[in-house]
């Protein structure tokens, strides 16, 4: 019989790691779409990176970063009370870092492509930018949000190897559904493996699907029809 604790886990963890990224890209993301910064290129490579590197040497930094035995995470562990190491708390700090370019990317490219005269035009009637980024500017750019949204929400059901070195194989606190699959591997069940990668695969899939038929415009096109 089926285990359905690390499928609960593993979408508990990607829905509030999917909120938590939408109240940072949002702000970060209008950051980068309209700053002359210098420093713009060096904070979108940095937002950039789990693209790239290793899921395994985001994992093993972080890793190192929160242990006990590090001062970084001594302070963590006895000033906040957080143990992020071996921790749910941790899988939730390590899914923000691994998918933050899947929020941030859609919702930035988003900004950049509304017409400057949307902002100049709230500004000129001397609405401020708070106001203009929440009644003009993210009304315009819903596709983006929501690609975003899915797109960070499906990321994170998928993780394996930042999950695995920040949180361990702990039933019931980190042992989400990518590693259960890999433990039912190595113990050579695979019925069991099967069936996790089968409820992933369909999730994800479905998610997916979602994101195609909105930036598509096919919902939109339907409801025109009828």
């Amino acid at each position: 019989m089926i285990d359905w604790n690390p499928l609960l886990l593993t979408f508990e963890l990607a829905l509030i790691t999917t909120v938590l990224l939408l109240i940072i890209s949002i702000p970060l993301a209008y950051w980068l779409a309209y700053t002359r910064s210098a420093a713009k290129p060096v904070i979108e490579t940095l937002v950039s990176m789990p693209l790239v590197l290793p899921p395994t040497v985001i994992g093993f930094y972080m890793l190192v970063a929160f242990s006990p035995a590090n001062t970084f995470g001594s302070w963590i562990d006895n000033f906040l009370g957080l143990r992020l190491v071996f921790s749910f708390e941790g899988l939730v700090v390590g899914s923000l870092i691994y998918s933050l370019p899947f929020m941030v990317h859609p919702v930035q490219a988003g900004f950049t492509n509304l017409s400057p005269s949307l902002k100049n035009a709230s500004f000129v009637l001397g609405k401020s930018r708070f106001t203009t980024l929440i009644r003009i500017l993210l009304p315009n750019i819903k596709p983006s949000l929501i690609t975003g949204i899915i797109l960070a929400f499906a990321h994170t059901i998928g993780e394996f190897g930042v999950v695995l070195m920040i949180g361990g194989n702990l039933p019931g606190r980190t042992r989400v559904a990518s590693i259960a699959i890999y433990d039912e591997v190595e113990s050579l069940n695979y019925t069991a493996a099967n069936t996790y990668s089968m409820i992933l695969f369909g999730i994800t899939f479905l998610i997916l699907l979602m994101v195609y038929l909105i930036n598509g415009g096919y919902f939109n096109r339907s409801r025109y029809h009828d």
